[in-house]
């Protein structure tokens, strides 16, 4: 019997291992995706649209035109965009609306990295609540 649920202790924990969630884009071409599935995020944190992200977001920027607030989230430096580089793929723009203003300073983020996006940036916004998402540049 201990042997019983030793293996089946084992087995479970392979299974529970090896069945691990895929996020959702797996290259920035596949942010279509997002825009697809918008109802599951839709009332929900950025953070949680964020951790479907596989491809690293580059740049960002933030927009608060009362009553549209948005971050512009892109897949390439913004050197990367002015030398045209990168393949078709890469040239998504992610657009996130959310509820609130988002406190975006250009003038307290650090000094030619203003649009770079970062982990702090994440906890910092990550609670914003979206309210729709959009996708220019894919499939």
């Amino acid at each position: 019997m201990k042997n019983t649920i030793k293996i089946f202790a084992v087995l479970l924990f392979i299974i529970n291992s090896s069945c691990k969630a895929q996020q959702m884009v797996q290259t920035p071409a596949d942010a279509y995706k997002l825009k697809t599935n918008e109802h599951q995020f839709i009332n929900k944190p950025l953070k949680d649209l964020l951790k479907e992200i596989k491809p690293e977001i580059k740049t960002a920027d933030a927009t608060n035109d009362n009553p549209i607030y948005y971050f512009s989230f892109k897949f390439r430096t913004l050197e990367q965009r002015r030398k045209n580089e990168g393949n078709k793929g890469d040239r998504v723009s992610l657009y996130v609306y959310v509820k609130t203003p988002i406190n975006w300073k250009y003038e307290e983020r650090p000094k030619g990295k203003e649009l770079m996006w970062t982990k702090e940036d994440v906890e910092k916004y990550g609670n914003l609540t979206i309210t729709q998402i959009k996708v220019v540049g894919s499939e």
